[in-house]
């Protein structure tokens, strides 16, 4: 990955993080790692643990960051999600799939949340 991707990336996790907050989330986790994987952000909106998927665009020309989550993307973030669930022994707590657009050619940037975007039986 280029040092511009990864840029891009994390400004559009900042940026995430800050709409997320405004919208009363509780960041818990930002870039977490596992083998098979990152989660971008985990939060908690009320009781809800949520595992965001953050896509951010220089420009539209490829379509929004919505549409970036195709359904091998979704699996994968159900199986990291479960790992995290799991290593943290959270079993008990409500989960729900958020997703992030960041548009990054606009001033300021356009930022979507996509609540409960998709789900674990997607």
């Amino acid at each position: 990955m280029t040092q511009s991707r990864i840029a891009l990336g994390k400004t559009g996790e900042d940026l995430a993080c800050r709409e997320l907050e405004r919208l009363g989330y509780a960041i818990l986790d930002r870039r977490v790692r596992f083998r098979s994987g990152e989660i971008d952000i985990v939060a908690h909106d009320g009781p809800t643990l949520v595992f965001v998927e953050v896509k951010a665009r220089e420009t539209g020309a490829f379509g929004g960051g919505g549409e970036a989550v195709t359904m091998y993307k979704r699996r994968r973030i159900v199986q990291l999600a479960i790992e995290y669930v799991a290593r943290r022994r959270l079993g008990d707590c409500g989960v729900r799939f958020d997703v992030v657009a960041v548009q990054l050619d606009s001033e300021p940037p356009s930022i979507e949340v996509y609540k409960g975007a998709f789900s674990a039986t997607d």
